[in-house]
């Protein structure tokens, strides 16, 4: 048996810093953060515009910060600490 801790979530991944990402891909993590477990925004574009941008305030004032978990190969965006 292994001392060596397995990482759980992507809490526990790779940072990777938002502004190396290619704009639409960031653009549509940040589309599928905001909709994520069927939010209603009401007018969708409208209320998802604003939210996308209030995320991406968020990224740029180092509030939150995208994330890449190794073990699920998949991105996320989680505050910062």
């Amino acid at each position: 048996m292994s001392d060596k801790k397995v990482a759980s979530g992507p809490e526990q991944g790779v940072e990777v810093p938002y502004e190396q990402l290619e704009p639409e891909t960031l653009e549509r993590l940040i589309e599928e953060f905001v909709t994520r477990d069927g939010t209603n925004w009401g007018d969708l574009d409208g209320a998802l515009q604003q939210k996308v941008g209030q995320v991406m305030d968020q990224l740029r004032n180092k509030k939150a910060r995208v994330v890449f978990d190794l073990t699920s190969q998949t991105a996320n965006i989680i505050p910062s600490s």
